[in-house]
């Protein structure tokens, strides 16, 4: 039987408006909005949300009173999902910097030009790779066809903005109120450390004492969190809570236990809480990292079969393409490929720059830039393959950057170049791969959106070029304001990636690698390959971030259970199942956004204070105007962690309730 041609939602002769400074505008500030939002919820929870719904539901909303069309819809939304993604790429490496050590804080001109370098190169590469991957791959892509039903929607009234407005603007007073930089009267969340009996344990004739007990703590208060939960679905949530009980339920009580020695720590002052802590951040930490790296490397392994398979499929239409001439119509028009080409190779001066300014060598700089040039359009290829299959929300660019460290720091150090330049220079590599990925999967699932709606392909690739710019020039601003004021790194802003690329470089290139810890995380990740564990990477991520994070994420995946549950008790179709599905997901993005931007918002605003000299003093300690505020007028002195758990079941209201009803409504 033929295959059934297609047919875009608006037809190729349309001459509708697309490319105009209203849906532009629009887009740079949505980018800029939903990139900051993205920035904390990645070095926070480890994870980033694709921002392609949002910005869809926002951009029709915004550009309804001025008529837009839906072309201009799809360029708004195209240009806004670039923030998202430039900053997934840069919170996965950029803070390494800080965390490693060899910054003491984000620079902006450095960090600006990794992300400038590398955005672009993403672009480009896609375009040359655009028709393979959407047009004629026969991927699925989940999150492009909902992105595309929505905007489709959105023609007949139904934009779902109310929905992401109202639940913003809730999780924006919760964090108002749950900040320890805000009118603090929320605790995000409660935990201790309930010691055991002591145990004597006789080794080669001696008896040693032994002490060891638990970390007990409650779910983060947190609808950001529980938003990603529900995004993900309870079987990604749990996977992930998992690794969180076999870091902190057992691999920590184990550290305390197998080191007596730690007992001198409390005669010094210190209480268990605080070297349980400890033993995570120094002990387990590494180990979740070796088993991360097996686990990068397992993933991309699955995928070299079909990997291969798309990347040879994509050389060999760049040469079918040639042979169009005349006959191509305005939805197979690209940006002119010799132009793309050359604007490739100029790049390299730029990147070969930046690599020399870290390394301080003129042959590893230009080893290191020919190498990453031909590597990115495999690496670009990887990432648009993979959104093709998962979406943009699961892609693991992580395993890609890794990749390209590994390889960096591996020529480094076979070139000399090692110590705090060497590792600057892994950094550099790592930090232009990792955006460079984060566009190129974000853009392939762009255009694929497009390519259902009957966008121009070459409009929407200038919209991305603009998009990355923007975003360049001004994403570094909010990072640099959260690790001022949360400090990237600590329990607040764990940067769980970032930690694996600090940990990474200084281990090859520093020559700090704690390797025991490593090997033996290693050595975990193959066992569980062994019994086909579910996702080693998740397991390995969820070890490594803190446990009310994780709690937090898993509560917003019962949350979606019940809701699923609640669906096929009522016999819901698969119409009604999409509906309630496409408004839990518009709510949950809106409880990201609101709690996500507030947090930025007011680390800009104590940031503001420490700049202008404002100091407020409550018990010794200098706090926000916020919280003074609601010391010494409203009296609040103890958050409590009671009022905080009841927004789970406020949480529980607006994700099963709300989207259910939706769903009955459903004609």
């Amino acid at each position: 039987m033929a295959k059934k041609p297609f047919k875009p939602y608006v037809p190729p002769e349309s001459t509708l408006p697309e490319l105009t400074i209203k849906a532009v505008v629009l887009g740079v500030l949505m980018a800029i909005v939903l990139g900051a939002a993205n920035a904390y919820l990645g070095m926070k929870a480890g994870l980033t949300v694709a921002a392609t719904f949002p910005a869809a539901v926002v951009a029709i909303a915004a550009l309804r009173p001025f008529k837009g069309s839906i072309l201009e819809e799809n360029i708004a939304r195209t240009t806004a999902s670039v923030g998202e993604a430039l900053v997934a790429g840069a919170i996965f490496t950029i803070p390494a910097f800080v965390i490693s050590g060899v910054w003491d804080h984000l620079h902006y001109l450095e960090s600006t030009a990794i992300m400038l370098i590398g955005g672009t190169l993403g672009v480009l590469y896609v375009t040359i790779l655009r028709r393979s991957l959407v047009e004629e791959a026969g991927l699925p892509f989940p999150e492009s066809v909902a992105a595309a039903e929505i905007v489709k929607a959105g023609q007949g009234g139904q934009t779902g903005a109310g929905s992401v407005f109202l639940s913003m603007g809730l999780a924006t007073i919760w964090e108002l109120f749950k900040n320890s930089n805000g009118i603090q009267i929320i605790q995000d969340y409660a935990g201790g450390y309930f010691s055991m009996a002591k145990s004597k344990i006789e080794m080669f004739g001696h008896k040693t004492i032994f002490g060891g007990g638990f970390i007990a703590e409650t779910p983060a208060a947190s609808p950001a969190l529980t938003g990603v939960g529900f995004i993900v679905g309870l079987r990604v949530s749990a996977v992930l809570f998992a690794g969180a009980l076999i870091g902190w339920l057992v691999l920590v009580p184990l550290g305390v236990f197998a080191n007596p020695g730690l007992s001198a720590f409390v005669a010094e002052g210190h209480s268990w809480l605080d070297i349980a802590t400890q033993v995570w951040l120094k002990q387990i930490r590494p180990f979740a990292v070796g088993t991360m790296i097996v686990a990068a490397f397992y993933t991309l392994y699955n995928l070299k079969d079909s990997l291969m398979a798309g990347i040879s499929k994509a050389v060999s239409d760049l040469q079918v393409k040639k042979e169009k001439g005349d006959e191509v119509n305005r939805l197979e028009i690209d940006l002119d490929f010799k132009k793309v080409v050359l604007t490739i190779l100029l790049i390299g001066v730029p990147m070969y720059f930046l690599y020399e300014y870290f390394a301080r060598s003129v042959g590893s700089a230009i080893l290191l830039t020919v190498i990453m040039l031909l590597l990115g359009v495999l690496f670009a290829a990887v990432a648009g393959y993979l959104v093709g299959l998962v979406g943009s929300s699961n892609n693991p660019i992580s395993g890609l950057t890794l990749s390209a460290l590994l390889i960096a720091a591996v020529l480094l150090v076979f070139l000399g170049v090692t110590g705090q330049h060497g590792v600057m220079a892994v950094l550099g590599v790592a930090g232009v791969v990792c955006t460079s990925a984060g566009i190129a999967g974000d853009m392939t699932q762009d255009l694929k959106v497009g390519h259902i709606l009957g966008g121009t392909p070459w409009k929407m690739e200038i919209a991305e070029i603009i998009g990355v710019i923007a975003a360049s020039l001004i994403l570094v601003f909010p990072m640099i304001a959260m690790d001022q004021v949360y400090h990237i790194g600590s329990a607040a802003l764990p940067a769980p990636q970032a930690g694996l690329m600090a940990l990474m470089a200084k281990g090859i290139v520093g020559g700090e690698m704690s390797w025991p810890l490593v090997v033996a995380g290693m050595f975990f990740a193959v066992g569980l390959i062994m019994i086909s564990s579910p996702s080693p990477m998740l397991i390995a991520v969820g070890m490594y971030l803190p446990f009310h994070s994780t709690f937090a994420i898993f509560m917003g995946g019962i949350i979606r259970w019940l809701m699923d549950v609640m669906l096929k008790k009522r016999n819901a179709t698969d119409e009604q199942k999409v509906k309630a599905e496409n408004k839990g997901v518009l709510i949950s993005s809106g409880l990201i956004a609101g709690e996500a931007l507030t947090a930025v918002v007011l680390a800009f605003i104590v940031l503001g204070e420490r700049l202008s000299g404002v100091k407020r003093i409550v018990d010794g300690h200098v706090v926000s105007s916020l919280k003074y505020y609601a010391v010494k007028t409203l009296g609040v002195t103890h958050p409590s962690v009671i009022v905080g758990l009841l927004v789970f079941l406020g949480l529980a209201y607006m994700l099963v309730v709300l989207p259910l009803k939706a769903a009955k409504n459903e004609n």
